[in-house]
């Protein structure tokens, strides 16, 4: 029997990057769980998310790489080497395939199954190798399982599209008490809404939000609303919607997440989230909470709105504009052709169903 015919024992799966596309990649290691499982399953992250993993039933180790451990690159050679080497790995998943992380996969030659993207410069370290890049109409999600495929041929892989977060009832219960000590009422809805961005480019326009989040304060009164933001510009944007909202009693503005797990626990006690699209919003989907999004030119709908038994929906510049509009258009007109009328009406039929 070939190293490649056995079950991986020991699955190491690399997914650096942002909040929104780690998340996603939890699809990986359900697929890979479900297909081998009795393996253990590492993965590799930057150690500013790793947080929101923990825990997670798919993830037997979250390998961090802290900031110290990417620069200079003798240090991150060195963190790459001790990973591998302790890890004696059966499969490597590189879902990236960059020249920095197939470094794992050329120290770790081996390796009977080396998967990756398909790239011109893959090719001596992949042993398996997808290109998931060309079918643009394939979300995130399917693009990051197609990496998989390969293993069709030795294995039943068993595909899992839903992407999950753990939140223990512990957490949970205590962030409902630092809810409760900020005045919401557990009785009522809460939204979590998430009014600016981490990117300036992903942030709508500040007053189609505040227009926007009017028409629901009048129409849904008993609802109340967190503002989801991180320090700086972020939390000056929330307070400046809140101020020109007239700083209404519904909206709860100093109940903030501290931290990028507790914003996960924010999520899974919120019953509904509304805002920007970004890592916010695929953490809500994650834990299981239905959310409706205003998606950026930058970020595509049909990419970035995977489909898993949480609602999720949203609305983009491409149900505004045709085709052969968008060519001539700025990206500033792009983002601003989608308006509070067109929002709210869909953002209205949302929330009569989840909130």
């Amino acid at each position: 029997m070939s190293r490649k015919s056995s079950a991986p024992q020991r699955i190491l799966v690399i997914r650096f990057r942002q909040i929104g596309d780690a998340v996603l990649a939890t699809s990986v290691c359900t697929t890979l769980r479900r297909t081998f499982p009795g393996a253990r399953i590492d993965m590799v992250l930057n150690s500013g998310i790793a947080p929101l993993f923990e825990g997670h039933p798919d993830i037997d180790r979250v390998i961090r790489f802290a900031p110290g451990d990417n620069k200079p690159l003798g240090a991150y050679l060195r963190k790459i080497w001790k990973t591998v080497r302790e890890g004696r790995y059966d499969m490597i998943v590189d879902q990236r395939s960059t020249v920095r992380t197939l470094l794992f996969s050329l120290m770790s030659l081996r390796t009977p199954w080396r998967l990756g993207r398909k790239k011109w410069y893959t090719r001596p370290l992949l042993n398996a190798a997808t290109d998931n890049a060309s079918p643009v109409d394939l979300t995130m999600v399917e693009r990051d399982l197609l990496l998989l495929r390969p293993l069709e041929r030795h294995f039943d892989v068993k595909y899992s599209k839903d992407f999950t977060l753990d939140i223990t009832d512990d957490e949970r219960l205590r962030f409902r008490e630092k809810m409760r000590e900020g005045d919401i009422d557990m009785a009522r809805k809460v939204m979590l809404v998430g009014v600016s961005a981490k990117l300036p480019w992903k942030r709508w326009r500040m007053d189609y939000m505040v227009e926007t989040l009017r028409r629901v304060i009048a129409r849904r009164p008993d609802v109340q609303m967190i503002f989801n933001y991180a320090p700086g510009d972020e939390e000056a944007e929330a307070r400046e919607v809140y101020r020109r909202l007239g700083e209404p009693e519904c909206v709860k503005i100093g109940i903030e997440a501290r931290g990028i797990r507790e914003m996960a626990v924010m999520a899974a006690c919120c019953d509904f989230y509304f805002g920007n699209e970004g890592g916010a919003r695929h953490i809500v989907q994650a834990v299981g909470k239905p959310s409706f999004a205003i998606f950026s030119p930058s970020g595509e709908m049909q990419t970035w709105l995977p489909k898993t038994s949480t609602p999720a929906s949203g609305i983009s510049y491409l149900q505004k504009i045709s085709p052969d509009e968008i060519p001539g258009k700025s990206y500033g007109e792009l983002m601003d052709s989608v308006t509070p009328d067109d929002v709210y009406p869909l953002l209205e039929e949302m929330m009569d169903r989840y909130v």
